[in-house]
């Protein structure tokens, strides 16, 4: 955004008094407010000009005096305005700023009339008054007993606002975080804070461990306080199952744990030992290697109770849908194999009749396999036959576009499991459950290797005891970027029956995509057609590798081929939304940020944005959902267009897959740009055409599924640039990091 001369790139700070108020958004604070500060740009003598301030301002009102740090913005139709980056206020001195102060509706019972009546009596010593003296306040006529205790009710309550938002603020608390512990804990949130800093890591969404140990070392708490090792070893398994674990070995969590608090591992087991027996954790003794000898001491996982419900849940669904008759009505599997091909136009193979014949004949099964393996067939090919059998059929996916796809190639509708469940945000939960169940005969649930226990166990409770249940996923991909392996240990407990495709039929084999993605799979470490520069790129080829030099060269060729090639080779691609670019990693020359920012400058150059943590976003920018957003509707790795934004509001509308999501400023913290994604976020999604920076200096993330998933994420070209020595070494490395879980124990338990 061009900035005119007269208003300085640097922060600045201003002191002045609240005008009025323009514009609050209750839910985040965000306000214009018209400020008179005692010295204006430009004005250093005679009177001040009014200045508009915007920004989250918790709690100030009209009359207040502000000191206010920020920087000078220009708005396209409101001019100069001042955007408040943090700010101290002092409660009115003066009788004109106490008046404007009671009057601005700060106080329930306390209009304009009021308060020139409550100032005229009392004067300068009118908030005084509020405070200590409250019962002076039946002196003035118009106020009686109950007017007067609500009055003073109301003060007070906007006074422990004030002064818990100044002590947070100390703490390095954000304006919108402060807001959060208020409305949970309304009085007696600096009670909370003082004695029990710790619950708000536990009990409120966004504040986590880090931010309420800070306030409680500032506090005094000491550094082996029992409160800080409880809540710091459940911040530890949090940070483990936010790596995928469900569960973790109990010596390797006491180690974990007291590194991360800097105390003796010792401190850390005694409080395991307490947070056992208060049923704050789940210990689970694993057997003893040598004979009937009793477990070691230590030997054992341990779990968050919410986790060991969610996957006790999963291991009781499967149970209960495995021992129960099938609803379907009858179907002779032979006949309905035979009419399928007919409609098919091709005789199966003896692997696809065999995935077919046991989706129908077992209630629960799992169909696995590579690209063009034919898994789509499958499904077409059931959804057919009991359409034509008027059972209900019902089709899921993770995620929006991975459910369209599937809508694309079966002819049926798909829905993502959240919307399937009718996810209600006001209360966190489903509202299709197992009280609830879905009305449907068979549930097929697509790219399943992206289910985490905690989706996972809300999807299997709601299906109806007499349905059947299809999962159908690549188990050599990535897994789930939610804790737990569900699909693998499903798989290794033998409660569902299995069928592996490992035959190619996709374009008879001519989809280098394909062969490539299979040849991963097998360790071939000889990368596939090399070319040196981005214009010797065979127009027909489906993959190709282009070499480069260094880092810097990585880059350069990636965005030859975003801003120019692709574009001018292949007319019907749209640049933005059609090409992604797939990292490994997030920092780095070539990595997800860097990316991101050279992509937007040359795909997207505009110069109206909203800036949020140090990035812009325009018109027409691809962004990403970094986290899950009930309340929207939009969850981790959804893709979505800019469409339009309110540079003064600090706010955008998002498109993701025709669905328009309103952010306001506070929301943006949970998005990025979405030009380049780590590959890990690209799960359960294709792409028209996919690039993917390969070089030697990504070695801590090079590994065999993040290679195999990243190709397999292209529907029509696949383009890696880097260096063929980086694509071998992630093919050599096999040895992806193991997930801890509990998951094929309950299944089995379950069986027994």
């Amino acid at each position: 955004m061009s900035r005119p001369p007269s208003v300085p790139s640097s922060a600045e700070s201003l002191t002045g008094v609240v005008e009025r108020i323009l514009f609050l958004n209750e839910e985040n604070h965000y306000t214009i407010a018209e400020f008179r500060p005692e010295k204006a740009r430009g004005n250093e003598t005679g009177r001040p000009g009014a200045v508009t301030l915007v920004g989250p301002l918790p709690g100030v009102q009209c009359g207040e005096t502000l000191h206010v740090t920020g920087e000078w913005t220009r708005h396209a139709q409101h001019g100069d305005q001042f955007r408040v980056a943090s700010f101290r206020s002092e409660l009115p001195a003066s009788v004109y700023g106490i008046r404007k102060f009671l009057g601005s509706g700060l106080v329930p019972g306390i209009g304009k009339v009021y308060a020139e009546k409550i100032v005229d009596a009392f004067g300068t010593e009118t908030l005084r008054v509020l405070s200590e003296e409250s019962a002076r306040l039946r002196s003035v006529p118009g106020i009686g007993p109950k007017r007067a205790v609500a009055i003073k009710e109301a003060w007070d309550s906007q006074r422990t606002f004030r002064e818990l938002y100044v002590f947070l603020q100390t703490y390095g608390v954000t304006p919108s975080q402060c807001i959060k512990v208020i409305k949970a804990f309304g009085n007696s949130a600096r009670a909370v804070l003082s004695n029990e800093p710790y619950r708000i890591a536990r009990e409120i969404d966004g504040i986590g461990f880090k931010t309420a140990d800070r306030i409680a070392i500032n506090l005094g708490f000491a550094n082996d306080a029992p409160p800080r090792l409880d809540a710091g070893i459940m911040f530890a398994l949090e940070t483990l199952e936010s790596e995928g674990h469900t569960a973790y070995g109990e010596t390797d969590l006491r180690d974990y744990a007291a590194a991360l608090l800097e105390t003796v591992p010792d401190r850390i087991g005694a409080r395991l030992e307490h947070l056992v027996k208060t049923r704050d954790l789940v210990r689970h003794e694993r057997p003893s290697l040598v004979g009937d000898a009793p477990p070691l001491p230590g030997s054992g996982l341990l779990q968050l109770p919410v986790t060991h419900r969610f996957e006790q849940r999963i291991a009781s669904a499967i149970d209960r849908l495995a021992r129960s008759p099938s609803g379907l009505p009858a179907i002779r599997v032979d006949a309905a194999l035979e009419w399928a091909q007919g409609r098919a136009g091709f005789a199966f193979a003896e692997q696809q009749a065999v995935a077919v014949r046991s989706a129908l004949q077992q209630k629960v099964s799992v169909l696995t396999g590579g690209p063009g393996t034919g898994k789509t067939t499958i499904i077409r090919t059931l959804v057919d036959i009991l359409r034509a059998k008027k059972a209900r059929v019902t089709l899921a996916a993770p995620t929006g576009r991975a459910a369209q796809r599937l809508s694309e190639t079966t002819g049926g509708f798909a829905s993502t499991i959240h919307r399937l469940l009718k996810f209600e945000p006001a209360s966190g939960s489903f509202l299709v459950n197992d009280d609830h169940p879905l009305a449907t005969d068979f549930l097929v649930v697509d790219e399943a290797s992206m289910l985490d226990v905690r989706l996972a166990s809300a999807l299997f409770q709601a299906v109806p005891t007499s349905a059947h249940l299809l999962l159908v996923g690549d188990t050599d991909q990535l897994p789930s970027v939610g804790a737990g392996n569900v699909l693998k240990d499903l798989i290794a407990s033998q409660r569902a029956h299995v069928t592996r495709l490992d035959v190619i039929y996709r374009q008879q084999n001519q989809s280098t995509i394909v062969s490539t993605a299979h040849a991963i799979n097998s360790g071939d470490a000889s990368p596939p057609p090399v070319v040196r520069e981005v214009g010797s790129i065979p127009p027909w080829s489906d993959l190709t590798f282009v070499a480069a030099d260094s880092p810097e060269d990585t880059v350069a060729k990636v965005l030859t081929l975003c801003r120019s090639y692709l574009p001018e080779t292949f007319h019907w691609l749209k640049p933005i939304s059609d090409i992604q670019v797939l990292a490994p990693m997030h920092k780095g020359v070539a990595g997800v940020a860097s990316l991101n920012q050279q992509l937007q400058a040359a795909l997207n150059p505009q110069s109206q944005a909203v800036r949020w943590g140090g990035v812009e976003y325009r018109v027409g920018d691809k962004v990403i959902q970094l986290r899950n957003n009930y309340d929207k509707g939009v969850f981790n790795g959804d893709i979505g267009i800019v469409r339009a934004l309110d540079a003064a509001a600090g706010s955008l509308a998002i498109d993701f897959d025709g669905e328009v999501r309103d952010y306001a400023r506070t929301d943006l913290g949970d998005l990025g740009l979405g030009y380049a994604i780590s590959i890990h976020k690209s799960q359960g999604s294709e792409y028209a055409v996919v690039i993917i920076p390969l070089l030697k200096g990504h070695f801590m993330m090079l590994q065999r599924n993040l290679l195999y998933t990243g190709i397999t994420r292209g529907r029509k070209r696949v383009y890696i640039v880097g260096e063929a020595a980086a694509y071998s070494m992630a093919v050599r490395n096999s040895e992806a990091k193991a997930r801890i879980t509990h998951l094929r124990q309950k299944l089995t338990l379950a069986q027994a």
